[in-house]
């Protein structure tokens, strides 16, 4: 049975989830139909653009994401203290980027008086617009629904195109976020949709690659910041030309389908983590087999638990390959 959503997501635990959405019935999302032969590659910039447009938007970072021929796989920061420190104004504004709001919330943004006997409503519209900018399920409600209209529009038909949910994963530790990482940005080689990372079109490895190239990140994408620790800036602690050389030497062992070695240099990041290579090699394989719930190790799952007050440790044993270093 599926649990509650509030139930998974637990932000004073983690801000990092990885989320997973499908198509009903494997219906085609993108790509080629080959039972019709029909292209619907188009679509992958539908979600892409729809994707970096509600990264702008909402107090949530895009670290990575992969669009598939059926189904869509991210990997999310919640940013609290951003959706926290935008004035009411600034909510308002971001909230009315994608729906019209109220009548008073119009009236706040463009300056007008409202009426003392109208505050509390405006108050009660502004504070939940803020918590629905920080929300996972708000965040990819904006996400499937355009594209769900756009794609039954040109299909002709009416109904889901999207299933009823999407599947969310906490992580829990900085092992569990960059192994999320690196198994969403090699789903188009173990797919056979790519053979290297930079020929993986609508994913977030490509895009950082093409900016690597020209000495930058993306601007959609939270950053890598290396060990940064002087100003704390948001982004992910290891250094940007490592994880990009790290999941490319991951990715030619998973596309020739042979056992292979990582070299020296790549090792680092895993020694930092305390990731066997075969570890590795088995995570970035097959996250979505071993892994069905949190992320983490014993001692992070155990708080996690703990704290949304679960009783049993129901993925305890895949903990074991983030330990077993």
């Amino acid at each position: 049975m599926p649990r509650p959503r509030r139930t998974q997501i637990s932000v004073e635990d983690t801000p990092w989830y990885h989320a997973v959405t499908r198509c009903v019935r494997k219906a085609w999302l993108t790509g080629v139909d080959p039972n019709t032969g029909k292209s619907y590659e188009h679509r992958r910039e539908w979600v892409e653009s729809q994707l970096l447009k509600l990264g702008v938007i909402f107090a949530i970072d895009i670290a990575a994401y992969a669009v598939m021929s059926n189904h869509l796989h991210l990997v999310l920061r919640i940013d609290i203290e951003l959706a926290n420190s935008w004035t009411d104004r600034e909510v308002v504004e971001q909230w009315h980027l994608l729906f019209k709001g109220t009548e008073l919330t119009q009236k706040f943004a463009k300056g007008e008086l409202v009426e003392e006997r109208n505050l509390a409503a405006l108050r009660h519209s502004i504070a939940q617009y803020r918590s629905r900018l920080s929300d996972i399920s708000w965040f990819m409600r904006c996400l499937n629904e355009p594209i769900a209209r756009m794609a039954n529009k040109e299909d002709k038909c009416t109904g889901r195109f999207w299933e009823g949910r999407f599947k969310s994963q906490a992580l829990l530790d900085e092992a569990a976020v960059l192994t999320c990482m690196a198994y969403v940005d090699l789903n188009p080689i173990r797919a056979k949709m790519a053979q290297i990372p930079e020929k993986s079109d609508y994913t977030s490895i490509q895009a950082r690659i093409k900016a690597a190239l020209k000495g930058e990140q993306p601007k959609s994408l939270l950053p890598f910041i290396g060990n940064e620790k002087q100003n704390q800036p948001k982004g992910v602690n290891f250094e940007l030309q490592d994880y990009l050389q790290l999941v490319d030497e991951t990715g030619r062992i998973i596309r020739e389908d042979k056992r292979g070695s990582i070299s020296a240099s790549s090792s680092k990041i895993l020694n930092r983590l305390n990731i066997s290579p075969d570890n590795w090699i088995k995570m970035t394989s097959d996250f979505g087999k071993i892994f069905h719930g949190p992320v983490g190790t014993t001692q992070e799952l155990t708080n996690y638990c703990d704290h949304l007050q679960k009783r049993r440790r129901h993925f305890a044993k895949c903990c074991k390959y983030l330990e077993d270093g």
